[in-house]
C-alpha cells in the first residue's frame, strides 16, 4: 500500500524542504525539456519554425493554464479534507475531481481545435509561420487529455503530501522528450509536428506513472458510490477551481495581447520574445515551486486548523523565493548574451532578447514573491483575490504594451511583464496578510508578524 504524507505535523522547515526539492526538480525538468525543445527546433529547423512554436505559447497557456488552474483548485479541497482526516469527504472529492476533469477535457479539446485558426489570425500571425503554428497547435490541443491527466494526478498526489512521484514521472518523460525530439528532427527529418507529438507522448508517460501510484493509495481507494450524489462536492471543487482557472486564462489574455503587438513587429521579434519567455518560465520555477509547496502546506494545515504553522511555512517559502531571485535574477542581468545565443541564431534576435532579459531580471523578484502569497490565499480556500489579481495582471500588461510600444519598441514587452507582476503582488500580499491575521486571532494567538524569526521552525 502506498504512503501519503501528513504536512500538519513535525518541524516546518524540514517538512517543507522535503516536499519542495522533489517538486523543484520536477518543475525544472519540465522547463528544461521545454527549453530543449526550443533549442532543438531553433538550431535544427531555424528561427522561423521557432517563431511558429513560440507564437503558440500564449495560446497554449490560455487553454492549458485554464485546466491547470482547475486541477490545482481541486487539490486545495482534497488537501483540506486530508488535513481534516475526513475519509469520505476525501474520496468523494477525488472522485468528483476525476468526473469534472473528463468533462473539461472534452470541452477544452473541442473548443481549442475549432477556434485555433481564427485566434491565430486575430493575433496577427505572419503568413510565414501560420502553417507551422496551426500544425503544432492542432497536435498539442488534440492531445490535451494527456496534459490534463498528468496535472490532475500530480495535483492529487501533492495534496496528499507526495511530491516524489511526480518527480519520478517527469524524469522518465524528460529523457523520452529530449531523446525523441532530437530523433524526430535530426534522424526522421520531421518539422514542428515532431516535437508536438513527442510532447504528447511524454505527458502520457508522466500521467501513467502518477496514476500507477494513485491506485495503490488506500486512503483514496474509490468505489462506485463515491462518484454518486456529489453535487455539493462539485460546487465546492468548482468554487476553488474556477477562480484559479479564470485567473490563469485572464493572465494568458494579457500575454496574448503582448504577443499580438510582438507579432506586428516582425518574425525576428517573435523569435526573440519566444526565447525570452522560455527563460522567464525556467528561472521562476524555484519560486513557483515554493508557491505550490505553500499551497499544499497551507491547505492541509488550514483543514487541520493549525494556522500558526501556515505562518511558519510562509517564512520558509519566502526565504526560498528570495534566494531564487538573487541567483537567477543575477544570471539574467549579467549573462543575457550567453542565454540568448543558446536558442537564437540571428544577431538582431539576440540583441532584442538581451533587452528583455536584463530588464526582467532586475525585477523578477516581484513574480517570485507573488507565487508564495498568491498560493497562500488559494491554500486557505480564498481564490477570489488571486482571481482579481489575474484581472489586474491583464490590465497592466495590456495598458503598458498599448501605451508604450510606439515609444519604447520591443522594450515595452518587459515593462508590461514587470507592471503585471507588481500589481498582482500588491493585491495578493495584502489579502494573504489579512486572511491569516484573522485566522490567528480566532485561535487567540494575538498579532502575527509574518517576517519575524519564528521558533521551532
Amino acid at each position: 500500500m502506498a504512503k501519503t504524507y501528513d504536512l500538519t505535523k513535525g518541524k516546518t522547515t524540514p517538512i517543507i524542504l522535503k516536499f519542495f526539492f522533489p517538486m523543484l526538480l520536477t518543475n525544472m525538468l519540465q522547463q528544461i525539456y521545454t527549453i530543449a525543445d526550443t533549442m532543438i527546433v531553433g538550431k535544427g529547423l531555424g528561427d522561423d519554425p521557432l517563431a511558429a512554436v513560440g507564437n503558440m505559447s500564449s495560446l497554449t497557456f490560455f487553454v492549458i493554464g485554464f485546466s491547470l488552474g482547475l486541477t490545482n483548485g481541486f487539490s486545495v479541497s482534497i488537501a483540506q479534507y486530508y488535513g481534516a482526516k475526513d475519509s469520505e469527504g476525501l474520496k468523494k472529492s477525488v472522485a468528483s475531481s476525476i468526473t469534472l476533469s473528463v468533462f473539461i477535457t472534452i470541452l477544452l479539446t473541442a473548443v481549442s481545435i475549432i477556434f485555433l485558426r481564427p485566434v491565430l489570425i486575430m493575433l496577427r500571425t505572419s503568413d510565414v509561420i501560420m502553417a507551422d503554428s496551426l500544425l503544432y497547435g492542432y497536435i498539442i490541443f488534440g492531445g490535451l487529455f494527456s496534459t490534463i491527466a498528468y496535472n490532475l494526478c500530480a495535483s492529487i498526489l501533492r495534496a496528499l503530501g507526495d511530491s516524489k512521484t511526480p518527480f519520478i514521472a517527469i524524469v522518465f518523460s524528460t529523457i523520452f522528450n529530449i531523446v525523441f525530439n532530437w530523433v524526430s528532427i535530426y534522424i526522421l527529418h520531421m518539422g514542428v509536428e515532431g516535437p508536438a507529438i513527442v510532447t504528447i507522448l511524454s505527458q502520457v508517460i508522466s500521467a501513467a506513472i502518477c496514476l500507477a501510484k494513485l491506485v495503490k493509495i488506500e486512503e483514496i481507494r474509490l468505489k462506485k458510490e463515491h462518484f454518486k450524489e456529489n453535487f455539493g462536492i462539485y460546487l465546492e471543487l468548482l468554487k476553488n477551481g474556477i477562480p484559479m482557472a479564470i485567473m490563469n486564462s485572464i493572465t494568458a489574455v494579457g500575454c496574448m495581447t503582448v504577443q499580438y503587438f510582438v507579432n506586428g513587429m516582425g518574425v525576428a521579434f517573435t523569435s526573440a520574445y519566444s526565447a525570452c519567455s522560455k527563460y522567464i518560465n525556467l528561472f521562476m520555477q524555484p519560486a513557483c515551486t515554493a508557491g505550490i509547496t505553500m499551497s499544499s502546506f497551507t491547505s492541509q494545515n488550514y483543514g487541520a486548523k493549525k494556522y500558526d504553522r501556515i505562518a511558519e511555512g510562509f517564512r520558509v517559502c519566502m526565504t526560498i523565493a528570495v534566494i531564487t531571485y538573487l541567483i537567477f535574477g543575477s544570471v539574467m542581468v549579467f549573462f543575457p548574451r550567453f542565454l540568448a545565443s543558446l536558442m537564437l541564431n540571428g544577431e538582431q534576435q539576440i540583441e532584442l532578447a538581451m533587452i528583455y532579459l536584463v530588464r526582467s531580471g532586475i525585477m523578477i523578484f516581484a513574480v517570485d514573491f507573488l507565487f508564495v502569497v498568491r498560493s497562500g490565499c488559494q491554500g486557505m480556500g480564498k481564490p477570489l483575490f488571486p482571481m482579481i489579481s489575474g484581472i489586474v495582471e491583464m490590465v497592466m500588461r495590456v495598458a503598458v504594451i498599448v501605451l508604450f510600444t510606439e515609444k519604447l519598441g520591443f522594450a515595452a514587452t518587459s515593462y508590461a511583464e514587470i507592471a503585471a507582476w507588481l500589481g498582482a503582488l500588491l493585491i495578493n500580499g495584502i489579502a494573504f496578510t489579512v486572511f491569516l491575521r484573522a485566522k490567528l486571532k480566532e485561535n487567540s494567538t494575538g498579532k502575527i508578524y509574518l517576517f519575524r524569526r519564528l521558533k521551532h521552525v
